[in-house]
């Protein structure tokens, strides 16, 4: 009985741990092989290891960023509605002393990838500084936190550019940070809808006419702008531009008729439409690249 004991309660810290860690949302560090896609070097092994030791990086670089907020606003999430039942620090499911080990530990795994990638981590540790400065001041600011979490995403590319040592078209980088803007201005949207103004501050100075503008107009620029990138730049990927303005359409669906959208991770996995649409977008660019 006392094995079973200790056993369900290592299992239930360890998930606790990994909980923490947030890796459902590592989905959002794709991003870092776009340009393994875009320049074409996907068919070269070497590239190909590059990229993914960079996403992997990134991964651990997330994560260590969801931890240092988590432990910030440990005493706020423990009054919120949903985090109180979610976070593991607000949980007591983890310890503090436990998180700080494991921040600890992610911050080592870093260090080590410098001295293998030392271009790559230099833009991790800018997007980590970003974060601090979100965590402790820029999401308490209306319009700078969504540009915040797009400049986020830009620099994830441009890891992804480094590791592969190519350069990033310009069109690249603004779709990016159009797509990005759309999708923070879409998860402030529902936090308003869902949790209420008081589950996050910043969000006293939103409206939901406010952040629908804002949404509008980061996917028309999402849209408008690879457009111009696949017919300037892209002509034989033509095709893909119907199956970019059907995910844009079904994922504002999804927000809007289904009450999705606070996490874009969720609604990638549990949209099968959405998902078959990125799916098809992806297998259209690599058929289309591939040489011969």
């Amino acid at each position: 009985m006392g094995e079973t004991s200790t056993s369900h309660s290592f299992s239930a810290r360890l998930g606790g741990l990994v909980s923490l860690m947030r890796p459902k949302q590592w989905i959002k560090n794709v991003f870092v092989l776009a340009p393994l896609v875009f320049s074409g070097e996907f068919l070269h092994a070497t590239s190909v290891s590059q990229a993914l030791w960079a996403t992997l990086l990134f991964c651990m670089a997330a994560s260590s960023v969801y931890i240092f907020n988590d432990i910030h606003d440990i005493e706020h999430d423990r009054l919120h509605p949903v985090k109180s039942k979610k976070r593991p620090l607000a949980t007591g499911m983890v310890s503090l002393r436990s998180a700080l080990l494991l921040l600890a530990g992610l911050y080592g795994i870093l260090l080590a990838g410098w001295f293998m990638m030392p271009a790559v981590v230099t833009v991790i540790v800018a997007y980590q500084l970003l974060n601090v400065a979100y965590t402790l001041v820029l999401k308490h600011q209306p319009v700078l936190d969504i540009f915040t979490i797009a400049i986020g995403f830009m620099l994830r590319v441009y890891a992804g550019a480094i590791a592969l040592t190519v350069s990033v078209s310009s069109w690249m980088f603004v779709t990016t940070l159009c797509l990005a803007l759309y999708l923070a201005a879409v998860k402030r949207r529902q936090e308003l809808l869902q949790s209420g103004a008081d589950s996050r501050g910043v969000l006293k100075r939103y409206s939901v006419a406010l952040v629908d503008r804002y949404a509008e107009m980061s996917a028309t620029g999402s849209l408008l702008f690879y457009s111009l990138f696949v017919m300037s730049a892209k002509q034989e990927l033509i095709t893909t531009i119907p199956l970019v303005l059907f995910g844009l359409f079904r994922y504002w669906y999804v927000v809007e008729e289904l009450e999705g959208g606070e996490s874009p991770a969720d609604v990638l996995f549990t949209d099968w439409q959405l998902l078959l649409t990125v799916v098809a977008w992806g297998g259209i660019w690599l058929w289309t690249l591939w040489p011969g």
